[in-house]
């Protein structure tokens, strides 16, 4: 008898909410134009009163959550625990999890007090993306929001590395690790951002443990956290870690490793205009695939294709309708 789930997925929850704004708004706000800033509440409320309420687009977002969305717009079957407070983001949050068939730990006897964390995202009229973060209740997610049951009913264990930069979070993930080894259930992990294996190396080992079975990485994740330049010494260094790994290298593809042998997959060129949610939308992809009777390079070839697609769009969602057409392809 098959697993309820294909995918379990544990990490943040951030809506984010756009808004389309001039150049001279973002100097007199003092907003570093095109990159992301964590702010603190006060400053985001700051923010977004200069908005006059012309909020353009509101969705759920926190990379792990892209991920999970994408395999559950391909037809897999997810439940994603995060942490959202009892106010109106909250609420939308876990409207928006539902609506992209995901089953969650988060119910209205759950709520707590807080802020559910928001990334402020502004578009200028040249298609420019500034974010301004908080990280809000996100930040506090802990143990109580794992759901061992439902873990131990999946095939496959999703982790974002972001995880690490919280200590109740590093717990959290690496208790779902254990329920996970526990009850056979696969357990993958991403590496999130060159930040992450930069200044939290020792805690993303922690998480990870002796081995798991796939990792997912950017190159430069990857030579970061293998202390080297040499990509090769990289890999090498990867198969130590875990069983299986997908590392993205941009315009150059990925490389995946099955267990026995190193997959070369091709990349699908493309006029990118915004690489925010690749990373996200190959996991999902790729997870998808393993979980429906595609083998690794099957599997890497749709998140390939899945990643090369995103890119052309704002975002880091597709519509249902365009990801599922990359299986017909």
């Amino acid at each position: 008898m098959g697993r309820k789930y294909h995918v379990y997925g544990v990490g943040n929850a951030l809506v984010d909410m756009e808004f389309r704004v001039t150049p001279e708004l973002l100097q007199e706000l003092q907003i570093d134009k095109g990159v992301m800033t964590l702010v603190d509440e006060s400053r985001q409320g700051e923010i977004i009163s200069k908005f006059n309420g012309n909020l353009c687009k509101q969705s759920g977002g926190g990379s792990a959550a892209n991920t999970m969305v994408a395999l559950s717009q391909l037809g897999a079957k997810g439940f994603y625990s995060c942490k959202v407070a009892k106010d109106e983001a909250g609420f939308f949050y876990l409207d928006d999890l539902q609506n992209c068939g995901l089953d969650t730990n988060v119910h209205d006897e759950k709520e707590v007090d807080g802020t559910t964390g928001k990334c402020l995202v502004m578009v200028t009229p040249d298609a420019d993306r500034t974010m301004n973060t908080f990280l809000g209740i996100s930040g506090s997610l802990s143990e109580t929001e794992l759901v061992p049951g439902a873990i131990a009913d999946s095939e496959y264990l999703y982790m974002e590395g972001y995880l690490v930069t919280s200590p109740t979070a590093k717990a959290a993930a690496i208790k779902a690790r254990e329920i996970a080894q526990q009850s056979g259930v696969k357990t993958t992990f991403s590496l999130s951002d060159p930040n992450m294996t930069s200044f939290f190396k020792e805690g993303l080992l922690e998480i990870i443990g002796e081995q798991i079975e796939f990792i997912f990485a950017n190159e430069s994740e990857a030579l970061t956290m293998a202390d080297t330049e040499d990509f090769s010494e990289a890999v090498s260094y990867f198969k130590k870690l875990s069983q299986g790994f997908a590392i993205t290298r941009g315009s150059q593809g990925s490389v995946v490793f099955d267990g026995q042998e190193l997959i070369e997959i091709t990349s699908y060129p493309v006029e990118a205009i915004d690489t925010v949610g690749a990373g996200d939308m190959y996991a999902g992809a790729f997870l998808y695939g393993i979980t429906h009777g595609m083998n690794y390079a099957q599997a890497g070839d749709l998140a390939s294709r899945a990643s090369s697609r995103i890119v052309t769009s704002y975002g880091p969602r597709l519509e249902t309708e365009t990801l599922k057409e990359l299986l017909n392809n």
